[in-house]
């Protein structure tokens, strides 16, 4: 592949719902430029984007893949991202490379929740953008529907440049609007023709969206507009990309990606309406001078670059993706990874087609490529040199909340399931491995289900390795409500020293439930020496770790040594240890024991239509609606406390109930007594853990 310099080079990433149509418009865009000699399809498995073995066996996008692409003289860098929810992580990453977006809508189903994510992230990040519309040869589909839908939504940001001709219900051609012009397909082959007298209504109709979206471009414009004058071509095409790039307009376009109409025009208007890296801007710190670094992605600047995504593979091994914000990158260049505090060298160079590597000698200011077996770099690291050391601001992910508990039924591969997660972790930032030892187990965190059930995929099918995903286990606590009175005796003989411990404790609820226990001691006239003091709440502290009630740790309570006996030759620490924990356990169940569990604030954001469902859903889970706001993107954001066990599957849930327009996080908040139906039946279910010596 050629050398390309900043202003040859566009970096667009394709957005939209799952199924809309994005991989295929990346066959479309290879067969034209003649990277491919035919087109592959989803459902067979063999496309340039999803070349890996779980996008091929599910026919989704589950990972961003870059194809590079040369379109006349520019090059075409296009970050193909998944559609579906669970890899919202993938799509911001992608985000952080791109200069600009495609958002991909069928034609067909028209505008979804993942239409709207898409804009709303454009909007967040400040991206140019274009929306095509894709599936025009398809007997449902329909182009108007799109238009109004999106117009309804967005105003008069949205520009129709093309609008389908269909004849005896077949995609035939289109109109350009800009130019007031007709084509037809002839083969493979476009040729000028009249504009139908039927599309002329709709020419009307899309050519004033256009001119009042140009008019409005300046107060010059404006007053020429309603003056009733004419814009010509050239001001309308200048007029049209001056406002793309300051995010002020959106043109929309269509065609059919199976047939490969419409792309070729789609190509044109990304090389003439949206940005290259040179017209955008971005900044680090440089860390020798202590002064902000204006990369602005300038190849006479040194040399600077981030790590946006990492691929890490057992077949073909690492890579990290890298855009360069400033400078040149050659071969067996030195650099410096700010963030790990270690210099490698950069033994070769990359492009990508997919799972496809060509190796370059170079990449200038604002390309994307890749650096292969970088031992040290992760996705978020900054490259540079040590003559001049830069860092980037990490760029924004969305926090996991959806948790599964997973065991390694193989206890061989324990390792080998750390190990391999570590990777699959690096390679997915939305991926979290947690060790929860207070209540022994291990958690995978990910955005929702289907994203871990994959990683339980992959570790099978690539590392080799097994795991089993069950619902976490609830961290439930024991505490007591009333006060009890117990002594107890240990005594064992069994020739020579026996054992002789004897203690009366009182026990009452502490007030502290985030303190496991209390000791206190009132013991007068010398009933258990002094010494054996730490050997009681020796005791005290070992009884609180499994609680008598559900075998749950537990808190809140105090107890209070006030009387006892003593042998002086059989008494000794391990007697009074044993004796306290055995007065413990009887203790707490004469005080009235209770379960307490998690409570959680939960903050939902959801359209206004979705605000009954989720209301009621909130209440079914036990859930106290504390209030509600709107938000400044038009949303409410509800504000609840629900208990922790409450919330497995929220997510899917959640995203059923709202179309995919819901988002939730949430957080610790405290404990609460367990309603006595819920106690009744986890004390049932653990009844057996209760005697055990120690938890699985």
């Amino acid at each position: 592949m050629n050398i390309y310099t900043t202003d040859k080079i566009r970096n667009v990433v394709l957005l939209g719902h799952g199924g809309a149509g994005k991989t295929s418009l990346v066959e479309s865009m290879a067969y034209l430029t003649g990277m491919t000699t035919r087109m592959g399809k989803v459902e067979d498995g063999n496309t340039i984007s999803d070349f890996n073995k779980e996008e091929q066996l599910r026919n989704i996008s589950i990972s961003t893949s870059v194809i590079s692409m040369e379109w006349k003289d520019i090059k075409l860098n296009i970050l193909d991202t998944p559609g579906y929810f669970d890899f919202i992580g993938e799509v911001e990453e992608a985000i952080s490379a791109a200069d600009t977006a495609i958002i991909v809508v069928s034609g067909k189903t028209g505008v979804e929740a993942g239409t709207e994510k898409a804009w709303e992230l454009c909007e967040k990040y400040k991206l140019p953008r274009m929306i095509y519309v894709t599936g025009m040869d398809a007997d449902n589909a329909s182009f108007k529907n799109v238009v109004e839908t999106l117009t309804e939504m967005y105003g008069k940001k949205i520009a129709p440049f093309h609008f389908p001709i269909r004849e005896n219900e077949k995609f035939v051609g289109y109109v350009n609007v800009v130019s007031e012009n007709a084509s037809r397909w002839k083969g493979k082959e476009v040729e000028d023709c009249e504009i139908p007298e039927y599309s002329q209504e709709n020419l009307s109709i899309y050519r004033s969206f256009l001119m009042e979206a140009v008019a409005e471009t300046s107060d010059e414009f404006m007053d020429r507009y309603f003056s009733g004058e004419t814009f010509s071509e050239n001001e309308i095409r200048a007029a049209i990309r001056k406002n793309v790039l300051d995010c002020n307009l959106v043109p929309i376009t269509m065609g059919s990606n199976t047939l490969c109409q419409g792309t070729y025009a789609l190509m044109d208007d990304i090389v003439k309406y949206l940005p290259s890296p040179e017209n955008k801007e971005i900044a680090g710190f440089n860390m020798k001078t202590n002064e902000v670094f204006e990369a602005n992605y300038d190849f006479s600047k040194p040399k600077s670059a981030y790590v946006f995504k990492t691929i890490v593979n057992p077949f073909i091994g690492k890579y990290s993706l890298i855009k360069i914000c400033s400078g040149v990158f050659k071969s067996d260049d030195l650099i410096y990874n700010k963030d790990k505090d270690i210099e490698e060298k950069v033994h070769k160079l990359y492009v990508l087609q997919g799972g496809k590597t060509i190796e370059v000698a170079e990449l200038h200011a604002g390309d994307i490529g890749a650096i292969a077996k970088l031992t040290a770099a992760r996705t978020g690291n900054t490259l540079s040199t040590k003559a001049n050391i830069i860092e980037y601001g990490k760029f924004e992910l969305s926090k996991p909340y959806t948790a599964m508990r997973y065991k390694v039924p193989n206890k061989g591969d324990v390792d080998k399931v750390a190990q391999a997660l570590q990777k699959l972790s690096h390679e997915d930032l939305t991926l979290k491995i947690v060790n929860d030892a207070e209540n022994k187990q291990l958690l995978l965190y990910g955005i929702g289900e289907q994203q871990l059930e994959i990683i339980q995929s992959r570790l099978k099918n690539e590392y080799k390795c097994e795991i089993t995903l069950n619902k976490p286990k609830i961290a439930f606590k024991e505490t007591i409500k009333k006060k009890s009175d117990v002594e107890y005796k240990y005594k064992k003989q069994s020739g020579g020293h026996g054992q002789y411990g004897h203690v009366k404790m009182r026990f009452e609820p502490s007030g502290d439930t985030e303190t496991p226990y209390v000791f206190e001691q009132e013991v007068v006239g010398g009933a258990v020496p002094k010494n054996f003091f730490p050997a009681v709440e020796k005791g005290l502290q070992e009884a609180v770790l499994k609680g008598p009630l559900a075998a749950y740790p537990v808190v809140g309570v105090k107890g209070i040594l006030y009387d006892g006996s003593y042998h002086s030759v059989d008494s000794s620490e391990m007697a009074f240890k044993t004796a306290a924990k055995q007065a413990f356990k009887k203790g707490v169940m004469e005080a009235s024991p209770i379960l307490l569990e998690p409570i959680m604030t939960l903050k939902v954001t959801v359209p206004e239509d979705y605000i009954g469902d989720v209301m009621g859903d909130l209440n079914k889970r036990r859930g106290r609606v504390n209030g509600m706001n709107p938000t400044i993107a038009g949303k409410h954001l509800i504000e609840a406390e629900v208990p922790m066990m409450e919330l497995a599957g929220y997510c899917t849930a959640l995203r059923a109930m709202t179309g995919g327009r819901g988002e939730y996080e949430y957080e610790f908040a405290r404990y609460e007594q367990t309603p006595s139906d819920i106690q009744e039946a986890e004390v049932s279910a653990r009844a057996s853990k209760v005697n055990e010596d120690s938890e699985e």
